[in-house]
């Protein structure tokens, strides 16, 4: 059996731009998808705590050590500059594996984007 678990999560991100005519995506500074573990063009999941929208899209690479969180194109219509969201990445795993893994989870400052220590 395979089971969907929770691979990488950026949690208590800052929307720092939202720009409805890009094509799609959500741009992700390179640092940080990097510490996240996660990858370009990878599928995530993206909560906004501000008003419960919840959303799929993709991420595109943003500039390095920047903290740019921006969304774009129709999900730029469920995030306001400042709401703070969490992006989440997800793995097929054998169930053995699943039960062992351990997704990596970074925390970020609210308002800088900087990973909290």
């Amino acid at each position: 059996m395979w089971v969907e678990t929770l691979k990488s999560k950026i949690h208590m991100a800052t929307v720092t731009d939202a720009n409805l005519n890009y094509e799609g995506s959500i741009t992700i500074d390179e640092d940080l998808i990097d510490a996240a573990g996660m990858f370009v063009n990878e599928k995530v999941a993206v909560v906004n705590n501000n008003n419960g929208e919840r959303f799929e899209t993709y991420i595109i690479r943003g500039e390095r050590g920047s903290g740019t969180i921006c969304l774009n194109g129709a999900a730029a219509r469920k995030v306001q500059v400042g709401d703070v969201i969490i992006i989440m990445s997800f793995a097929l795993l054998p169930l053995d594996e699943a039960k062992a893994f351990v997704p990596k989870v970074i925390n970020l400052e609210q308002g800088s984007n900087r990973i909290r220590r």
